[in-house]
């Protein structure tokens, strides 16, 4: 996917340098697809797990994760009229996403795979995300001055 989303940006007819490096722009989008798809994916395993009363708050973060990510990932690949301050806000949304979802999965690590598993997609999107973040423009969303 990375390589198909680099491919993308280089390819937009009008593009927004939302920050210098594109590469962080490309990883983050890829951590994005990427937990979103491994919390489904956990959540679903937790509903296999013959206690699975004891994994609902792991489920719904598995969930609540999964589509914030998504929704993450889908809106910074899109480059037309690119809001920072917006995307700023999503990055925030998406971390705290992944720090409680990390955490919760990591309670259960020790006796579900699943979780261990979710739990390293999540510290690895949130990074990402923080990365991203720390590459944005500081700028005022009333004046519109962006500078990378």
């Amino acid at each position: 996917m990375q390589d198909h989303m680099r491919r993308m940006l280089r390819a937009h007819p009008a593009p927004v340098a939302l920050v210098r490096d594109e590469g962080g722009l490309v990883e983050c989008v890829e951590a994005c697809f990427d937990c979103a798809q491994t919390c489904s994916a956990c959540a679903d395993a937790c509903l296999a797990e013959e206690m699975v009363a004891e994994l609902r708050a792991c489920i719904r973060l598995n969930l609540d994760c999964a589509d914030v990510c998504d929704a993450a990932g889908r809106i910074l690949a899109r480059q037309t009229a690119a809001d920072p301050p917006f995307v700023r806000d999503l990055l925030r949304a998406c971390l705290a996403a992944c720090q409680a979802c990390g955490a919760e999965c990591e309670r259960h690590a020790a006796h579900h795979e699943h979780c261990r598993v979710c739990a390293e997609a999540c510290l690895r999107c949130e990074a990402a995300c923080q990365q991203l973040l720390d590459a944005l423009p500081v700028a005022s969303r009333a004046r519109g001055d962006y500078v990378p």
